[in-house]
């Protein structure tokens, strides 16, 4: 029986003995977990993936290209989203995602969802309520389906409430509000469709206006412009572009990019030095020239913007591979 079919029989079960699920679309931890099964990895308590933060850490230092390259040789076609405003345009946004999703107001949804989210106890309205979830180096990213004017659901109040328990940023698809207000955190790293000084009516009764918009799925998979988006994908955001990486690619990309970043600094050098042309250095490498790499990366292991242990397991596997 999978996840999902256990899901709904307790679903089920639950509504049989008269009491109310958590909404269909706010994914349990079991539904993450079966719609991820590719990741072995550690798992937070909602079921995301919980890619390392050593990984994180050295994915600051991955270009678009470098990722994007390496997910589309595998399959990823779907993964990258342009046409951002940043609010930071020059640093570099990285986390692992939780999602929300929604919709255009739709008030006998909205009815359900509320009374769904008083039974199972959940705190204000729910535009409040991925956020309470997050995590320290989550992203925050958000389908609102692109709405700007009267759509802003994300404030200088909700950021301040994301940055303290994230420490992080967020991708919005949709306009934010108050950008003075954000501006004062200089670490919420924010990539958004546009700003507007409006603000949405996600909930019944706020301030007598109509609702515009309904929040229909937490930690789901969802879509922003183009890409599709899972629950524990790594976001990388930098240079006006955002690309989310499947989790159990996280690695992949890292090291295949400090491998690359590797070997461009190597040709770079001798090209300088005139050992080898350009078209010994763009061409597949003679053995003579993988040989010399092999040994400048010993010479330079401290020098390289590269973590020394990454270099000295790249030298491993190059010295191993030589032996084949």
């Amino acid at each position: 029986m999978s996840a999902r079919t256990v899901f709904w029989a307790l679903a089920f079960a639950v509504a049989a003995c008269g009491g109310a699920a958590a909404h269909e679309s706010f994914y349990s931890r079991e539904e993450v977990i079966h719609d991820t099964p590719e990741w072995k990895g550690e798992r937070f308590p909602d079921g995301r993936p919980k890619v390392p933060d050593a990984i994180l850490d050295r994915m600051k230092s991955v270009t678009l290209e470098e990722a994007w390259a390496v997910l589309r040789a595998r399959g990823y076609e779907h993964q990258y989203e342009s046409g951002w405003q940043a609010l930071y345009p020059d640093k570099i946004l990285v986390g692992r995602a939780l999602t929300s999703t929604w919709i255009p107001g739709r008030l006998d949804l909205q009815k359900v969802i509320e009374a769904d989210g008083k039974v199972e106890g959940r705190k204000g309205g729910p535009n409040a309520w991925p956020v309470d979830m997050l995590q320290p180096r989550d992203v925050y990213v958000s389908n609102h389906f692109g709405l700007i004017k009267d759509g802003p659901s994300i404030g200088d109040n909700v950021a301040n409430a994301i940055y303290a328990r994230s420490h992080n940023g967020i991708v919005y698809d949709g306009a934010v509000r108050d950008i003075n207000g954000l501006k004062e955190l200089p670490d919420f790293i924010a990539f958004y469709r546009a700003y507007d000084p409006s603000h949405h009516y996600g909930r019944i009764g706020d301030e007598g206006r109509p609702l515009n918009s309904t929040m229909v799925a937490i930690n789901s998979p969802t879509r922003i412009g183009g890409a599709a988006v899972m629950p524990g994908d790594v976001v990388l955001g930098r240079d006006g572009g955002v690309i989310f990486i499947p989790p159990q690619l996280a690695e992949t990309v890292v090291k295949l990019s400090e491998h690359t970043r590797l070997r461009d600094l190597f040709g770079h050098q001798r090209l300088r030095e005139q050992k080898y042309t350009a078209g010994q250095i763009d061409r597949d490498w003679t053995p003579q020239i993988e040989a010399d790499f092999t040994q400048w990366l010993k010479d330079n292991a401290d020098k390289v913007p590269v973590d020394r242990a990454a270099v000295q397991e790249y030298i491993a596997e190059r010295e191993t591979a030589a032996k084949k």
